[in-house]
């Protein structure tokens, strides 16, 4: 599984949205409805899933998924 794969079965997982309407260009606020609580959970399930450790200001940045799957291949 690549790591977008990976990461949109988080984001599915995380906001309980579908699978189709996630693709690297989805906003996570404005088309997931992603708030700040969810957004933190989502950054722990990301750091826990591929035992990474997210800094605070990386991830004031994420917008979209593609956005989460380039920060944890950058830290890969």
């Amino acid at each position: 599984m690549n790591t977008f794969d990976s990461v949109k079965a988080l984001v599915v997982e995380t906001l309980g949205c579908e699978e189709n309407d996630v693709t690297l260009e989805t906003n996570l606020k404005d088309d997931l409805g992603a708030d700040s609580l969810t957004a933190v959970e989502m950054i722990m399930v990301l750091e826990d899933e591929f035992d990474i450790m997210i800094p605070e200001e990386a991830s004031r940045d994420i917008e979209t998924v593609g956005d989460l799957v380039n920060l944890v291949q950058s830290l890969l």
